[in-house]
């Protein structure tokens, strides 16, 4: 069915970006604060209006099109400029725009006092519209205009504070990075219209993911080296190893970007274009079992980071790198349903730890040290009890949120959905316990104990303006009941989700998302492994940091202090590229590409070298044309008696 509203959807936040983009300073900051989130909210208002459009279609027929024209046409290649609403991607759209209002909301608070509140606003209005391209596109080039769109707009919010060259460094590690895996997936584009592109019948469209599908059995050929290709965009992304690099930097930007940007956002656009594409990625093995390891790997190594981390945004933005890592596992071993389902759940505490997060910064004027606070459970009562919802939902606590995803994705890798990854559940079950445990310690550093703030500080320490608490609070909510939405048979629930997304995953990948291939006693049994390792990580953080906190100086004491050194330096991974690829680059740059190449090639030769023989050349014929008569005739004499001697020696 065609639903023009599509269009609309999309371009509510991108007329909002223009409103405070060309007015900018001229804009009053609250009248720039209402049209960025007045921008959202229709946005939002009209994605529900879809859905529930969508919602009345019959299952096996819920895709709503609206096509803008063509885009290009050149002989037998056909890519229109159009949008498609399914299941999928209306799971998307009601996360981004949702979850994108509720930072806006916040970030009238969080931003008051910037003055550069207007430019604030269409930078994240234009983030949000960019992502919709990306979920709503018809056809990967359009999804890769969106997807290029969220990489620039990345860069221009964590740099917002561009004054500080660690800001403005930060956003340029964040670009490049992405634009290496970018590469990769634009190379998996040209593969695929290569190989699909003979088999096209009259009016179909290159690239269309319907027709994709279709012709799901024309790209086995190829299917090992695009998904691959594909999934080194996912990496850069969805910074998984070894492009993982960018993210915890990001955290330079202004805390409402970083819930925006590791939320609901950029980061969740691997799992999208997996999820997308789920009909390439089962036709190779290989490819799958190259994702699923590198997911659970990544879960388990960022984890073990976060652990040692002392800035409170530091140890979140590595949660996230591993919540990341949980979900492209899931994706992995074919459980694709369950994967999406993580990134709903996951939008809901993480937006909500990030933003309490800046509740607490701003609270603490602007301290980030998780050893510079304490206490603050007292301080900040709308703030305390919302973080500590979210961290019990990424914990895994039941019933809440995290627990119900995270257990599917783990029950899916103990089913060895894909060919058998017995080992995966193991690491996911393990970064589990770790996940309970560093979250445990940030919420007992934060808010338990004693404060260790300067007496200034914590003299001044507020509660955060409504505008900034009441998005927490529905975040909260979203946090604790948000399971309930895929809650799977197995558990006695009704795994509404999955159903939902059903039409998308016909082929059958994905059913391990129900449990539908294990027995509803196995499905307990893991559900309560899993319960007893987040009690468990819960439990030993709080002995340790807040009944026993001589056991952690103790342990670094045994332990020589060289673990928390290497976790705290993050494995020298930074260093290590530093040494490997930056330097190297750099003096490549630095020799070749400037002292030879530009500096001695184009300044010196082409450059300064033109300028001396037009020099010389113009001194030439300064000599030649003097303005004497008498010199003119000598030389024309000359010229006469040396072709006669010509004509008559050598003609």
């Amino acid at each position: 069915m065609i639903d023009t509203s599509l269009r609309w959807i999309v371009l509510a936040p991108l007329v909002g970006a223009a409103v405070n983009g060309l007015l900018n300073r001229r804009l009053p900051r609250r009248a720039a604060g209402l049209v960025g989130c007045a921008a959202v909210a229709v946005s939002l208002a009209l994605a529900v209006r879809a859905v529930l459009r969508l919602a009345a279609l019959p299952a096996d027929e819920r895709v709503l099109t609206d096509t803008l024209g063509r885009w290009i046409a050149s002989g037998s290649l056909q890519v229109d400029a159009g949008f498609l609403l399914d299941p999928l991607s209306a799971v998307m759209i009601l996360v981004v725009t949702g979850v994108g209002f509720l930072i806006h909301v916040y970030s009238l608070g969080y931003m008051a006092h910037n003055a550069g509140l207007p430019r604030f606003f269409a930078f994240l209005n234009l983030f949000i519209g960019a992502m919709l391209v990306l979920v709503l596109a018809e056809n990967l080039p359009l999804l890769f205009i969106g997807w290029e769109g969220v990489g620039l707009c990345s860069y221009l919010l964590i740099s917002f504070w561009f004054d500080a060259e660690a800001n403005a460094d930060a956003g340029r590690k964040a670009f490049i990075t992405n634009r290496v895996g970018d590469f990769g997936a634009l190379l998996a584009m040209f593969v695929l219209g290569v190989a699909l592109l003979p088999h096209l019948g009259p009016g179909e469209g290159l690239f269309s993911f319907p027709v994709l599908r279709a012709h799901a059995h024309d790209l086995t050929g190829v299917a090992t080296l695009a998904s691959l290709l594909l999934f080194l965009g996912v990496t850069g992304k969805s910074a998984q190893i070894p492009l993982y690099i960018w993210l915890p930097d990001a955290m330079a930007g202004p805390t409402p970007v970083s819930a925006l940007i590791h939320a609901a956002t950029m980061v969740t656009a691997g799992v999208y274009l997996m999820a997308r594409l789920s009909f390439l990625f089962v036709l190779s093995p290989a490819a799958m079992s190259v994702v699923a390891g590198v997911g659970i790997g990544t879960a388990l190594f960022a984890a073990t980071i976060a652990v040692a981390q002392t800035d409170i945004k530091k140890v979140l933005a590595y949660s996230t790198v591993s919540q990341l890592g949980y979900m492209v596992a899931a994706c992995g071993v074919g459980a694709f349903a369950a994967g999406v389902f993580h990134v709903v759940t996951h939008a809901f505490f993480k937006a909500l730890l990030f933003l309490g997060a800046g509740s607490v910064i701003h609270a603490m004027h602007h301290e980030q040290d998780l050893r510079a606070m304490g206490g603050l459970a007292r301080r900040l009562p709308l703030t305390w009890p919302t973080m500590l919802a979210g961290t019990l939902a990424i914990a895994g606590v039941p019933p809440l949120a995290g627990f119900v995803s995270k257990d599917e994705i783990l029950f899916a890798a103990f089913l060895g959905a894909r060919g058998g990854f017995p080992w995966l559940w193991l690491a996911g079950f393990l970064t589990a316990g770790l996940t309970a445990f560093y979250m445990m310690r940030l919420i007992a550093l934060a808010f338990l104990g004693e404060s260790r703030a300067s007496p200034e500080a914590r003299a001044n320490v507020h509660e955060s303006p409504p505008t900034m608490t009441v998005p927490l609070v529905v975040l909260a909510a979203l946090s604790v009941a948000g399971g309930f939405l895929g809650w799977p048979h197995a558990l006695g629930g009704g795994a509404r989700l999955q159903a939902w997304l059903a039409p998308v995953f016909a082929s059958g990948h994905g059913a391990a998302a129900d449990g539908g291939h294990g027995s509803a006693g196995l499905e307990w049994t893991l559900a309560g492994v899993s319960t007893l390792i987040a009690i468990a990580g819960l439990g030993l953080g709080y002995l340790a940091y807040v009944r026993r906190p001589r056991l952690v100086a103790a342990a670094r004491a045994w332990l020589g202090g060289r673990p928390a050194q290497v976790l705290g330096r993050k494995y020298f991974v930074d260093e290590l590229y530093g040494r490997l690829i930056y330097r190297p680059l750099q003096r490549l740059a630095d020799v070749v590409c400037f002292r030879w190449v530009d500096r001695g090639l184009i300044d010196n030769l082409l450059v300064g070298g033109s300028a001396v023989v037009t020099i010389f050349t113009g001194s030439l014929l300064r000599l030649m044309q003097n303005g004497l008569v008498r010199f003119y005739a000598w030389v024309f004499a000359l010229g006469v008696t040396v072709f006669a001697v010509y004509l008559t020696f050598l003609g």
